[in-house]
């Protein structure tokens, strides 16, 4: 059940049970664990930072009025990173790998989004969300899901997904929704994907097995991801698929049909590769909600969830950081969440 909790790790939320009100501090709490890695994500905190260009090809551009979608060259800074509250856990053994971005950073018309690798999730509001920790917590997740059918698209992904040797090789996606508005104020609701333009090729059985076995190299993925930018850049085209009259834009544990219109965004140019210590994208919290005028949530409660809980964790983490500096002690990592 380790890929059912990460993913509740990568989407911790705020809930409010009449039962138990749960919230974005109790799950924080709950994600760091009893003990606190100071300084780092409570969630993801394995990662590094990478930077480049989105050439966008403007094929967006008559959904949506964001500068981001016109024709041009924006630079970005972004973040991968696997599942998880400890930095220091290998990376390659983590069943969820994610990708962060900030288009235009140092703008107004900037855009944060953070992808993962499931294209859905297993329950679509933060009060089922509550039930299914419990429920991992109680040994009783087999029952959960048999009483909950809306996971299927997400138990059907976990059975086939095979990770890959590279996070260059991954698929990322947004998961929930959002809307694009245009000039003339006409919404259109999307999801999109980082697609890789490199090969994909999944780690061997051999490779899987050694994975599990201690020791273990804490930061494989990132070694190969550094190496391969040193041969050149490292690119995913962003594509995006539009919703039909028949998707629900608010319940992202349904995939969208594969014959729904698609269109290429552009394509994303990752140039540079940092530890995430002292680097930009330390300090940054990919809140999927900061958005610019052309681009708006969705009505799923998730995303609102989200944007609770990585506000909280960036909170602590910028205490501690504030902390440590004032006493001298250099080992904080950052002040930023997700």
């Amino acid at each position: 059940m380790a890929i059912i909790a990460a993913i509740i790790a990568a989407f911790v939320y705020a809930a409010s049970d009449k039962r138990q009100p749960v919230s974005a501090q109790d799950f924080v709490n709950l994600q760091q664990g009893d003990v606190i890695q100071q300084g780092f994500r409570r969630a993801h905190a394995n990662g590094f930072c990478v930077s480049g260009e989105f050439i966008a090809s403007g094929a967006l551009a008559e959904y949506s009025s964001a500068t981001v979608f016109q024709t041009g060259r924006h630079p970005f800074i972004g973040r991968f990173s696997v599942a998880g509250n400890n930095p220091t856990a290998p990376d390659v053994k983590a069943p969820v790998r994610s990708l962060a971005l900030t288009l235009l950073p140092d703008s107004a018309a900037q855009w944060r989004t953070a992808m993962n690798t499931p294209p859905v999730l297993p329950v679509g509001t933060p009060e089922k969300f509550y039930q299914q920790l419990q429920a991992i917590k109680n040994n009783t997740i087999a029952e959960f899901f048999a009483a909950h059918p809306e996971s299927a698209a997400f138990l059907q992904w976990r059975a086939s997904y095979q990770p890959t040797q590279s996070y260059a090789t991954e698929q990322y996606h947004s998961i929930n929704a959002f809307y694009l508005i245009n000039n003339a104020g006409q919404q259109q609701a999307v999801r999109w994907a980082a697609v890789p333009s490199a090969a994909s090729e999944t780690l061997s059985s051999d490779s899987q097995h050694d994975s599990q076995q201690e020791p273990a190299v804490t930061d494989s993925l990132q070694q190969e991801l550094f190496t391969r930018l040193a041969q050149g850049p490292v690119t995913f085209d962003l594509v995006f698929t539009l919703a039909t009259a028949n998707d629900n834009a608010s319940d992202a544990t349904v995939l969208w049909p594969a014959t729904n219109p698609q269109r290429i965004a552009g394509q994303l140019v990752i140039t540079a590769a940092n530890e995430q210590k002292g680097h930009q994208c330390d300090a940054l919290n990919f809140d999927p909600l900061v958005l610019p005028a052309g681009i708006q949530p969705s009505e799923d409660p998730i995303l609102r969830a989200r944007a609770a809980a990585y506000a909280e964790s960036h909170r602590r983490r910028a205490r501690e950081v504030l902390l440590e500096s004032l006493t001298g002690n250099n080992s904080a990592k950052g002040a930023g969440d997700e």
